[in-house]
């Protein structure tokens, strides 16, 4: 133990937590050659094998797991000192991780963010493509732009707004199948969300009001849903701000209330401090309740 560097046991730590080098990697904003490297090097200091490889992924050696429990909570102490530093910082610089969907970065967001990078040159966004939340606390990200019914309790949150949904099919599908152009929905094929979706309000709409022989395909993208829809190959339940930007498509039915999911900005309590975070907010709280695709209550 004298002789390893902390920097090899952060790595270690990432792994034996996250299970793999890639995933370890994103844990710490390094890049995949940077664990293995850090990995090999603690191992050759140590003089054991700390990990089995295997298609599984890596796996703890009963010395491994000997070193991840004599470092039991260090991790944890550190992220949190971190965090408590990351949040007395003052300056508009520096790094700032954000966090959103695939169908808010590209529906929504990435104006927004370009005008907040014009704003404050000297904050260098790192944008995470996600579809589940990531942590916070472990610092894999400073601030979330996500929907969400119920957000987790113990990050601070802003409730900005609310997305409607409604259906929508290309022109060319009502053409091409004759469909009605209104709210008949055994008459149309569908476009519906997967399994991994089901959490959502337009899965369980489906689930509800779409026989099963009608669905044509399922997607685990609400993007992927649009696109689907967009092509002709059925009618979707989509987010407005999907459905309505795309001139191709035509809304069969007005926004169901029922289906309006919330939008929020999170971040953790450490960071409530942080310049860039508080500018960061504000500025898209701001920009997001103004936005034509964001009802507010």
């Amino acid at each position: 133990m004298q002789e390893a560097d902390w920097d090899d046991l952060r790595v270690f730590l990432a792994v034996s937590r996250h299970g793999s080098l890639a995933a370890a990697a994103r844990a710490l904003r390094v890049n995949h050659s940077t664990v293995l490297r850090r990995l090999n090097k603690l191992e050759e200091d140590l003089g054991t094998r700390l990990f089995s490889r295997d298609l599984g992924g890596y796996v703890m050696t009963p010395a491994g797991e000997t070193l991840a429990g004599q470092l039991d909570g260090v991790g944890e102490q550190i992220d949190a000192a971190q965090r408590g530093l990351a949040g007395r910082d003052t300056e508009l610089s520096g790094p700032l991780r954000v966090t959103t969907t695939d169908t808010l970065a590209y529906g929504l967001l990435m104006p927004i963010l370009a005008d907040f990078r014009a704003r404050h040159p000297r904050i260098e966004l790192q944008v995470v493509i996600h579809n589940n939340f990531l942590s916070l606390t472990r610092r894999e990200a400073d601030v979330a732009v996500r929907p969400a019914s119920a957000p987790p309790e113990h990050l601070l949150g802003r409730h900005v707004g609310r997305l409607q949904t409604a259906p929508y099919a290309s022109r060319d599908y009502l053409d091409r199948m004759e469909a009605p152009a209104q709210a008949h929905w055994p008459g149309h094929w569908w476009v519906v969300p997967d399994d991994s979706l089901a959490h959502l309000a337009q899965a369980r709409w489906a689930l509800a009001h779409v026989p099963a022989d009608r669905c044509a395909v399922r997607a685990d993208s609400l993007v992927a849903m649009a696109q689907a829809v967009r092509l002709g190959m059925g009618a979707g339940m989509l987010l407005c701000m999907l459905g309505d930007a795309d001139g191709s498509l035509t809304r069969l039915a007005e926004p169901d209330p029922a289906l309006d999911t919330p939008l929020w900005l999170l971040t953790h309590p450490d960071l409530r401090h942080s310049a860039r975070v508080r500018a960061f907010n504000d500025f898209v709280t701001d920009a997001l309740r103004q936005s034509q695709w964001v009802l507010q209550d």
